[in-house]
């Protein structure tokens, strides 16, 4: 994608080492992600992004330390992707804030259990925030209709373009977001990230925002002047992100990298790695698995919705939105 006068770029979802530990075989202790923030931030820039920042999983860590090294950096700003709560619901939903300090961080920890208090207090705090990947935590723990209609006036910005989210996926919400926007409810920002927890897809999917310095695209991205570029998400995409973090952790098993684990657990990491070599494919099908699912969602949600999104919906003849821009 062509870069224009006055914009700038910024990878708007990515994670470092500090995103916590995976959520399977919690009793080896693989962390969710292991790249350094440093190594974020060389990334980033390498692909072409003006500002970085870093979405960690309920913490700031990763931008504290990366602003402990260079804490005059004009190009970088803390941000973090919460998992709040619906209340009383078994269902899950990531909020993004950018641009916050540690105080903002300590109240959201608090609040985390109930998402529309933490929405409630982040506007009172005039902070920037999204909405990500709308349908990913989704399941029919409520009706469709009365989920979409709650949430998308919730946050003044939305993920509309998610790097490891399909591009179905990806389409029906921004088809939902200029829904919104025709009938005078819109939020001010359309926005996409990479959500990338290995270095090789950090800056991938991307923001652009009008302006000339790190103030100048967050003041931006409130009023609306963003569009987003890059890639979607894939069978391939998701299979490599597996990959790629099974194979840093096996690396940290043997001493390569940031060391956390104890020798006993380090030695059980080993045992299961090797014991489960004859299954190396399981990742692969882990993807294939749950894109399948993603995709057959979309087909129904798409569906149920399309009365209110169709004339958003790109036809057979339109082009292809993966190197598009979103206004």
């Amino acid at each position: 994608m062509s870069r224009s006068p006055g914009w700038l770029r910024a990878d708007l979802h990515c994670h470092s080492y500090h995103s916590g530990h995976a959520g399977h075989l919690k009793f080896l202790r693989s962390r969710d992600c292991y790249s350094p923030p440093e190594a974020v931030y060389r990334a980033a820039k390498a692909r072409g992004m003006d500002l970085v920042t870093i979405t960690d999983h309920d913490s700031i860590d990763g931008c504290l330390e990366f602003l402990s090294r260079r804490p005059d950096a004009p190009d970088f700003f803390i941000s973090e992707e919460i998992e709040c709560l619906w209340p009383d619901l078994p269902l899950r939903l990531h909020i993004a804030a950018y641009d916050i300090n540690e105080r903002i961080h300590d109240e959201v920890r608090r609040l985390r259990a109930n998402v529309f208090d933490v929405a409630a207090y982040l506007r009172s705090q005039n902070v920037f925030f999204a909405l990500n990947h709308l349908f990913f935590f989704y399941n029919r723990q409520l009706p469709l209709r009365q989920y979409v209609n709650t949430l998308l006036p919730l946050c003044p910005a939305l993920e509309v373009r998610n790097g490891t989210m399909l591009r179905s996926h990806n389409v029906l919400v921004r088809a939902l977001a200029r829904v919104e926007r025709r009938e005078g409810r819109g939020r001010a920002s359309l926005i996409g990230g990479s959500d990338s927890h290995t270095l090789r897809g950090v800056g991938s999917t991307f923001t652009e925002a009008q302006g000339r310095t790190r103030d100048e695209f967050l003041a931006s991205l409130r009023a609306g002047r963003a569009r987003v570029g890059g890639g979607h998400g894939s069978i391939a995409r998701v299979a490599g992100e597996i990959y790629g973090v099974c194979f840093n952790y096996c690396a940290s098993l043997v001493g390569v990298g940031r060391q956390e684990l104890s020798v006993p657990r380090r030695a059980l990491g080993i045992a299961w790695a090797i014991a489960s070599l004859p299954a190396e494919f399981v990742p692969l099908l882990v993807a294939v698995i749950e894109k399948t699912g993603e995709a057959r969602r979309m087909r129904e949600f798409t569906r149920e919705l399309s009365g209110a999104v169709e004339s958003w919906l790109p036809d057979s003849t339109a082009p292809r939105l993966q190197d598009s821009h979103v206004p």
